[in-house]
């Protein structure tokens, strides 16, 4: 499987079914995510993000994915998200809004499993966006 196909793999199973079973096959136990200027380490990271955004949007869907560089065993790559604010994430209260976001991702593999993540997100402003129409 190309790398492409491995992130399309991967992000479905991740985020559309709440596979985390996978991550130990798919992600190194050296996993690194960078987000700004916080830094994320290990496959439990993982399962605790996913487990955490699913419970918050628990109807999330990948709506594209567009792969913008692929070079050697680093992929950028942009993922567009939709699904419904359920429960609070991150201190920001459940809106029951539909949301929207992007991500753009750069991501590092190593002998097929990936050891590296920058991302950055529009999540939070959404999530921000939505309580301000609510009030």
């Amino acid at each position: 499987m190309n790398l492409e196909k491995k992130i399309e793999f991967i992000a479905k199973q991740l985020f559309e079914k709440g596979d985390t079973e996978i991550v130990d096959t798919v992600f190194d136990s050296k996993y690194i995510a960078h987000d700004g200027d916080k830094v994320y380490k290990g496959q439990e990271f993982v399962i605790q993000f996913i487990t955490k955004l699913r419970s918050a949007i628990p109807d999330i869907k990948i709506q594209k994915i567009e792969f913008l560089s692929v070079a050697d065993n680093v992929l950028t790559w942009q993922r567009t998200f939709n699904g419904t604010h359920k429960k609070d994430i991150q201190g920001i209260p459940a809106s029951g809004e539909k949301l929207k976001w992007n991500e753009i991702v750069v991501t590092r593999f190593e002998e097929d499993k990936i050891v590296e993540d920058w991302v950055i997100s529009n999540l939070a402003l959404q999530l921000m966006i939505k309580q301000t129409k609510r009030k």
